[in-house]
């Protein structure tokens, strides 16, 4: 790597959040209206901080059910929150209300969980009359099948809000675009102290920890995954980092998967080389075929592009690398990884390929190579923005040139 990289993008001041919140608040209750949806119940914290940029406590309500938002489809959130917690909404235009919350599931109502959760389905029910009338439709991320069969018993049919979810955060706003170059910028401040650090006998685990810093230090939230590995633990991919020594002359290849400041993405992949001596002819090798394989499919993508035409014309991957190739060719980032995942035309892998690139769509690239027959693999990924004339990169990080 020739130098630190750099990024100048604006800081938290120049972001404007009354726009920014009220952008995507307008896209989610646009969608809901053509659903023919009154009101949405959601308890995933992504959904609910898309919605009303509340944030509280988001990962121990990925596994809790005490904090949801009730949506209508033409007002301000109602959000259910922890009694002590009810202040943190009181700044933000997007909740109308603050109640405290009924928390459900066993954690919370033990043996009297059947009269708990009936109370809380109640207090629902009347939301649905105020706000839908006689359709009593609510769309809803996720809900146990007590909480269903509750909300049954009083005429609500339950319909899967992740379509209006998935359309509404699709195309970002301007703002959204800076915040998430933002969290680009702090995720590439991690990635440039991971690098000064490697030197033989940093544990896998060290190196990773470096990255969580970068992120908390600058007001990021969480790191989704674990993704990184030295050596052979490179081959085959997606094994999570663990308390191995890396070695001199190995590659060290990870996925960021960094929820930064504001709550965006930044989801970008490089591979490393530690040590003073020069990579091997086989290393550079799979480093050179993973960065063709990135630049030809991020030159390739373009607006109005079909996902189908993209998968189709996308770097062709040689036979020896097909087996332990990676699971998409690309996909949406936004708050998370996000639709659409386009897969591979043949063979398996995940995703569809319904739909073209737009405009303000925010788009992650994939490599990964290596071998099936073992030795070390090599991964990257950019991270892209669809403008009108093309696609702009918001992963700056440089590639590492010695393994060029």
């Amino acid at each position: 790597m020739s130098s630190k990289p750099h990024n100048s993008e604006p800081g938290p001041s120049t972001i404007d959040m009354l726009a920014l919140r009220a952008y995507r608040l307008g896209r989610v209750q646009a969608e809901m209206n053509a659903a023919g949806v009154g009101a949405a119940l959601m308890f995933n914290p992504l959904n609910i901080r898309y919605a009303t940029d509340a944030r509280n406590m988001m990962l121990w309500k990925t596994h809790s059910w005490g904090r949801y938002a009730f949506l209508p489809a033409d007002s301000g959130a109602i959000l259910f929150d922890a009694p002590g917690s009810l202040h943190q909404n009181e700044a933000l235009e997007t909740v109308s209300e603050s109640r405290p919350s009924t928390g459900l599931g066993y954690i919370y109502g033990g043996e009297s969980l059947v009269e708990r959760t009936a109370k809380w389905a109640a207090e629902i029910a009347d939301l649905v009359a105020q706000h839908c009338g006689q359709e009593k439709r609510l769309a809803i991320d996720r809900i146990d099948p007590l909480g269903a069969n509750a909300l049954a018993r009083h005429g609500i049919e339950l319909v899967d809000v992740s379509r209006i979810m998935e359309r509404a955060r699709l195309i970002k706003s301007h703002e959204e675009i800076a915040c998430m170059k933002v969290a680009v910028a702090a995720c590439e401040a991690g990635m440039w102290a991971m690098h000064q650090a490697l030197i033989p006998g940093i544990t896998e685990n060290e190196l990773w920890s470096l990255l969580h810093q970068a992120n908390i230090a600058r007001d990021g939230e969480w790191i989704e995954t674990r993704c990184l590995a030295s050596g052979e633990r490179t081959n085959p991919w997606l094994q999570e980092c663990s308390g191995r020594a890396i070695h001199a002359g190995e590659l060290v290849a990870f996925d960021t998967d960094l929820i930064g400041p504001f709550g965006y993405m930044a989801d970008i992949s490089r591979t490393y080389y530690c040590g003073i001596g020069k990579p091997t002819d086989e290393q550079r090798r799979l480093y050179s075929l993973s960065y063709e394989q990135i630049q030809h499919d991020v030159a390739l993508l373009a607006p109005g592009m079909g996902f189908a035409e993209f998968a189709e014309r996308a770097w062709p991957i040689p036979d020896e690398f097909v087996a332990n190739r990676y699971g998409c060719v690309a996909h949406g980032v936004g708050m998370c990884d996000e639709y659409p995942t386009i897969g591979y035309p043949t063979g398996p892998g995940l995703g569809n390929v319904d739909g073209i690139f737009e405009p303000g769509m925010t788009i992650c690239v994939e490599s990964y190579v290596g071998a099936d027959a073992g030795g070390e693999g090599v991964k990257l990924e950019q991270q892209l923005l669809v403008t009108e004339r093309g696609t702009e990169l918001l992963s700056t990080f440089p590639f590492e040139e010695e393994l060029l």
